[in-house]
């Protein structure tokens, strides 16, 4: 079966995905959002890739350094064998700052015998729109495009570089390198250099996982998922990916395709609303800087979505050269879903600024600097909430009365009063108190279908929606109230297929969807352990583990049939509804306050 059965290397700068058989098929340099220089996963001809092949004899393993993001791929034909250690260097320099630049390295080394290979070096700049040329230089491999000279990239190794281009099969004697930088290096790369940062890199990432709680289960999937969520921030401004690919499709065939690689403010504050819970605090302070920088003044309107350095206009166009994942057209870069209204995002949002007031409210200058954030976000629910919006979902076409738009905007006024209570700002807190309790009962009257003895997507409609199943977790209803136990049945009942969820099944904009939507099975399972079956619950739960690929990474979207991966990968919302999922089912192990690892 195709799936997406790719490891992923990556430094909070750019990302890379490298197949079960080694072939890095996706990066884009310098940053997550730039021009792809290996797009294969969208078009196996057209796309470019940087691939170690070798011939029918030799199987191949692949796995992660235990608790890192370094990866590494075996190759090995009898006595034969090598492994290509793929990673992208990450780590913190003497002031205290990260060395995080934009390049690759395959550090390779010989395990036994006497094993060969050829280096596929196939760079295509600009998503494959620009004619390339490559040029050996002193000790390096300079590709530029022909379009712009000035866009170039340099391979540095201590293999023949002529080999390379050439193709030609190489006796792996010692240990070499590949070294794939965005810019010309200013010192010399030998093999001691290539360990250096390889250890570097993996005490790093083996610093990260130790700082995240332990748990009596499912720690090594619960780690994996951080480092997932951890290596998708940018760090240079604090956002946070739904993932690092565009045009994935969610059903192969189809057009649901889009470009992930931008910052969603629900996925990005549910993401740091994981890592909060796991104790990484300073993922949370990145973030809300990162808010605070995108709203420049008191008067500027909120986005669902941003670039990671805040820009605001993320113009969508197609790349037609490219015939998609799985031959699945449209390939799009950029997502104009950008200009949508979503009453949801601000309760997310909310959720987490009432986390930075508990945990880490910073100097009197600060907090006053979020409260204007607060009092703009409570404005803009305060007049939106009433409306109707594109909810969760993005529905292209029309505007309807969600209710879970109207739920979550509920959860912002709630949190907004809650931070008033704690700044003492009791006027505030009793206007919005007021607006909250507006909220709450306009959703009961209008969300709650008697007939059906349900709550529905809308209020104008009768059909299911997974958003629904969130209804406790943010506390708007408690989960022994009988009208939340009964909307789980109702909501299990329509959605809940093969072991996995839809998010709903009425037609949209493309049509009925025909993929499972990987976060919905955790909220079901998440709202059936709150209804209290929890023995029903352990068991999807542990069948949805099973969907997760070769390193445990999971997609956006699962096909019922086959379990194979979907959608833009890997995706954050996924991965952060495994920890919370995950943490319902075993003890945290806890450790004296006073030890500091």
């Amino acid at each position: 079966m195709n799936n997406l059965n790719y490891g992923v290397i990556g430094n909070c700068r750019s990302a890379a995905l490298v197949s079960e058989n080694g072939s890095i098929d996706w990066c884009c340099l310098p940053d997550f959002d730039s021009p792809s220089v290996f797009a294969k996963i969208l078009d196996d001809e057209k796309g470019g890739s940087f691939s170690i092949d070798v011939d029918d004899s030799y199987t191949i393993n692949q796995k992660y350094f235990y608790r890192t993001n370094v990866l590494c791929t075996q190759f090995r034909s009898g006595q034969d064998s090598f492994e290509v250690i793929d990673f992208m260097p990450r780590y913190k320099t003497i002031d205290n700052d990260y060395f995080a630049p934009a390049e690759i390295y395959r550090y390779i080394r010989p395990l036994s015998g006497k094993p060969t290979f050829k280096v596929r070096y196939n760079p295509l700049l600009n998503y494959a729109r620009d004619e390339v040329a490559h040029v050996i230089q002193e000790s390096y491999i300079r590709t530029y495009s022909k379009v712009n000279p000035n866009d170039c990239i340099y391979l540095y190794s201590g293999l023949t570089l002529n080999d390379i281009l050439e193709g030609k099969e190489i006796e792996l004697k010692d240990t070499q390198f590949l070294l794939l930088s965005y810019n010309q290096k200013l010192i010399d790369i030998d093999i001691n250099r290539v360990y250096l940062e390889y250890q570097r890199t993996k005490v790093y990432w083996l610093n990260l996982s130790n700082r995240t709680k332990k748990y009596q289960k499912y720690t090594e999937e619960i780690i994996r998922s951080v480092l997932v969520l951890k290596l998708m921030t940018f760090q240079s401004s604090g956002a946070i990916l739904a993932a690092l690919t565009t045009s994935i499709p969610e059903s192969i065939g189809e057009v649901r395709n889009w470009d992930y690689r931008f910052c969603w403010l629900r996925d990005a504050s549910m993401s740091v609303d994981t890592l909060l819970k796991m104790g990484h605090y300073k993922s949370a302070q990145g973030f809300l800087g990162y808010i605070k920088r995108i709203l420049q003044s008191k008067h500027d309107s909120f986005q669902i979505m941003y670039g990671i350095r805040g820009e605001r206009a993320l113009n969508e166009a197609d790349l037609p050269h490219f015939s998609g994942y799985s031959k699945s057209k449209p390939v799009r870069i950029g997502n104009a879903a950008y200009s949508q209204r979503q009453n949801d995002v601000f309760g997310y949002l909310l959720n987490v600024i009432l986390q930075y007031y508990v945990f880490f409210p910073g100097t009197l200058d600060e907090i006053e600097e979020m409260w204007e954030t607060v009092r703009n976000i409570a404005r803009t629910v305060s007049s939106q909430w009433g409306k109707p919006d594109k909810g969760i979902w993005e529905i292209r076409n029309g505007e309807r009365h969600f209710v879970f738009s109207k739920v979550m905007s509920w959860v912002a006024m709630d949190r907004a009063t809650k931070i008033a209570e704690l700044l003492n700002k009791k006027y505030y807190a009793e206007v919005w108190q007021g607006i909250a309790n507006d909220i709450k009962e306009d959703v009961l009257n209008n969300g709650w279908k008697e007939e059906l003895q349900t709550f529905t997507q809308t209020y104008c409609n009768s059909d299911l929606d997974a958003s629904l199943l969130l209804m406790a977790e943010y506390g708007f209803i408690d989960a022994g109230d009988i009208k939340y136990k009964k909307t789980v049945i109702a909501v299990k009942n329509a959605l809940f297929y093969n072991g996995l969820m839809y998010r709903y099944i009425n037609a949209d904009d493309f049509g009925k969807p025909t993929s499972s939507f990987t976060i919905c099975t955790f909220w079901l399972i998440q709202a059936l352990y709150k209804i209290g079956s929890t023995e029903e619950a352990q068991i999807i739960f542990d069948n949805l583990l099973a969907c997760a690929n070769h390193v445990g990474l999971l997609s956006e979207d699962i096909d019922f049939a086959t379990k194979r991966l979907l959608g833009n990968f890997p995706q954050a919302y996924s991965h952060l509804a495994l920890i919370n999922t995950a943490r319902l089912f075993s003890e945290e192990k806890y450790i004296s306050k006073f030890i500091k690892p």
